[in-house]
């Protein structure tokens, strides 16, 4: 009995970490490797730099950025922290 009182908080506060702080992680993990694996042409991206621009190409694991000025730029995948707009194209394609 006494062994089940010594372990049982150990096992509260293990499940409670698990929901309240590996699970979500794991969850937000697999969102953003999602939405990097689903990039295409003409995305509007934010970087984790901070650069705003527009995918223009796409190769296996790097990402060509247009910025505003014109210049292309070469980044990592793992670089691109959210998507602001999708290309209109995509939109175009699922509605049909």
């Amino acid at each position: 009995m006494e062994m089940i009182s010594t372990i049982g908080p150990l096992l509260l506060m293990f499940v409670l970490f698990y929901f309240l702080l590996i699970r979500p992680q794991q969850k937000r993990q697999k969102a953003v490797q999602q939405m990097q694996s689903d990039l295409k042409k003409g995305d509007k991206i934010v970087t984790i730099g901070g650069l705003h621009g527009f995918v223009d190409a796409i190769d296996e694991g790097k990402v060509v950025i247009k910025c505003g000025d014109g210049s292309r730029l070469t980044y990592d995948r793992s670089a691109i922290r959210e998507v602001t707009e999708v290309a209109a194209g995509g939109d175009m394609l699922a509605k049909s």
